[in-house]
């Protein structure tokens, strides 16, 4: 039986497969969400907010909980996406706004121009770049460089797993 959930701040509602997680209903309505470590709980990039029906969702699970612990932009009403799992009607889900690193595909191109919106880190959700800011080369190779980083991190996490 489905599980209807509403989206902000688009006020759009979407039905989801009881016990699907929030994540399949987000792609469902083509949202800007990524799924860098592959929905295992351990990037950032399916962090949304609830704002109303937590008690609708799955309870964090330890994997989930080490991940959130490392999201600059965690609040108490934090899940992934991808983890938390949905298992009755009501839920409100807001996502952060910005957009993540691993979403850029030629981060030279962006040298001198302000950032249209947030560049967040995709294993923090720390903010790299603030909307509105110029970016410089530096940057450019500091965001470089975090790309590499978390290439690397997810490929050993897959390998651990």
């Amino acid at each position: 039986m489905a599980k209807t959930i509403r989206l902000d701040p688009l006020g759009k509602e979407t039905a989801i497969k009881t016990n699907d997680n929030l994540l399949s209903g987000l792609l469902k309505n083509e949202l800007n969400v990524m799924q860098e470590c592959g929905g295992r709980g351990m990037c950032s990039t399916c962090h949304v907010y609830i704002k109303e029906g937590m008690e609708s969702l799955s309870p964090l699970n330890r994997r989930e909980k080490r991940t959130l612990e490392v999201i600059t932009t965690c609040k108490m009403n934090s899940r992934l996406a991808c983890q938390a799992r949905v298992i009755g009607d009501g839920v409100v889900v807001e996502l952060p706004s910005g957009m993540y690193l691993s979403q850029i595909d030629d981060v030279e191109s962006l040298i001198g121009r302000r950032a249209q919106q947030n560049i967040l880190h995709p294993i923090s959700g720390k903010i790299l770049v603030e909307e509105g800011k110029l970016i410089t080369r530096s940057m450019i190779t500091q965001l470089s460089d975090t790309k590499g980083e978390v290439s690397k991190y997810l490929a050993q996490s897959v390998d651990a797993i």
